[in-house]
């Protein structure tokens, strides 16, 4: 049987409008409560565009809280969330939940930077408070993307465009960020977009480059191997720096097909050098969060013909915190084949002793910031030695990065530290350069090519 008129006859029409501007969860006002706030106030201030402000905050690091503890745990948080930005607010200023675990505000008396950042600033500091599931206590960071009204945009699909533009950037610059929309950061995300773009197409007709740098044997000279480093340089940008290009490939999504690609060519140049050296290849944190990475490494050494055991993989102490137990996987797989793995950048971190102790490596890389002081600042050496000899201690091989004088060389090998790289030993050159080195500094590369 159908019925007649209104399907909720309980329910007013003022109920239902409310309804369709709020939240259900935290009963905050939504995306259209945010919209309708924007327009007024700009109507309001039309004949003299006075400025004011929206933002959009997210929180950081919520989805794997989410998973972790579960749905419910995570709508307590947001409810929470709510509840500590209503209490903070200023006078005039409406917050709404925004989507998922974000959320926008209007914020009618902030009129420049400054006043945003200084907001920004206490709302970060509100939300990293712990939050109380009963049994537990749980942290979170807040990163937030602001845009000022008319510089940002006068209509309110533009003005938001530009606080999510704000937000990304905060995002890309790490944890609990507070960026402010200009003209200069909308270039920057814009020239981040064509790199992008650029660098799938470079994936895809495989114009990414890999150089290589030697890696020696600090008492006599001798290479022992090469690190596979990664080069671009594309028509329009011309040359593109890994240190812009490798992270914008982790942060997008794609970091595990330019991987692949620069790991196969590593691994098919390998090939044509002496049995005896080994590849030293880098992984980044976003491939020791996935579980096939193992997987995918084996496999393209595998199709290419390069034996694992000939394969050092470099990580650092951060890659490995991001998530410890998918990475002490990875390692544990990778270490069973054959594959020896090395931790880069050592001494940098907060608890470099800690991963020792919490995983196996084979190798110990110090990192360039102490290498460049040994000869000149006591405390760089003594820290120095102190490495090394712990590494003795463990049975871990150490290399010394960075090493740039002779000077430097005679330091380190008083010291006992077995290896070194840098530019003392030669600069990254790519795989026929490389040949070209190894038949001027390795005296059985002749002999082995006439075999």
């Amino acid at each position: 049987m159908k019925l007649a008129g209104n399907p909720l006859p309980h329910v007013s029409q003022n109920e239902l409008q409310a309804m369709a501007y709020s939240d259900p969860l935290t009963g905050l006002g939504n995306r259209y409560r945010l919209r309708d706030k924007v327009r007024l106030l700009a109507a309001e201030r039309a004949d003299d565009p006075a400025p004011f402000a929206i933002c959009i905050a997210n929180l950081d690091g919520f989805k794997p809280i989410n998973d972790l503890f579960g749905s419910e745990a995570g709508d307590e948080i947001l409810c929470q969330v709510a509840h500590r930005l209503k209490a903070c607010m200023p006078d005039g200023a409406t917050v709404t939940r925004h989507d998922g675990d974000e959320f926008a505000f209007v914020l009618p008396l902030v009129f420049e930077r400054v006043g945003a950042e200084r907001i920004g600033q206490m709302m970060k500091d509100v939300l990293s408070a712990p939050y109380d599931l009963g049994d537990r206590n749980v942290r979170l960071s807040a990163s937030f993307g602001f845009a000022i009204y008319p510089f940002a945009g006068e209509e309110f699909e533009n003005l938001l465009k530009s606080a999510e533009t704000a937000l990304y950037r905060s995002k890309r610059r790490g944890r609990a960020q507070i960026t402010v929309y200009s003209t200069e950061i909308a270039q920057e995300m814009k020239r981040a977009t064509q790199i992008e773009q650029a660098l799938r197409n470079a994936i895809i007709t495989d114009a990414v480059d890999v150089h290589f740098q030697p890696i020696v044997r600090i008492r006599d000279g001798v290479v022992v191997g090469f690190e596979a480093l990664a080069r671009w340089r594309d028509a329009d940008l011309g040359f593109v720096s890994p240190a812009v290009f490798v992270p914008l490939a982790e942060e997008r999504g794609f970091i595990d097909a330019l991987s692949d690609t620069l790991l196969r060519k590593a691994a098919e140049a390998a090939l044509s050098w002496p049995r005896e050296l080994f590849l030293s290849f880098n992984l980044s944190s976003a491939q020791l969060m996935d579980p096939g990475t193992s997987r995918n490494i084996l496999s393209t050494l595998s199709r290419v013909g390069l034996d694992p055991r000939r394969v050092e993989l470099e990580i650092t102490e951060t890659a490995v915190m991001t998530s410890a137990d998918t990475a002490q996987r990875i390692i544990s797989e990778l270490r069973a084949s054959g594959v020896r793995i090395s931790l880069d950048d050592f001494g940098t971190g907060q608890s470099s002793l800690g991963r020792l102790r919490d995983f196996t490596f084979d190798k110990v890389k110090i990192d360039r910031a102490f290498i460049s002081r040994i000869t000149s600042d006591r405390a760089s050496e003594h820290i120095v030695r102190a490495i090394i000899a712990m590494c003795q201690g463990l049975d871990l091989a150490v290399v010394a990065e960075g090493i740039e004088e002779q000077a430097d060389v005679d330091m380190l090998r008083a010291l006992g530290c077995g290896m070194g790289q840098g530019y003392h030993y030669g600069r990254p050159v790519d795989g026929a350069a490389t040949l070209r080195y190894l038949q001027d500094h390795y005296h059985d590369f002749m002999a082995i090519e006439r075999i």
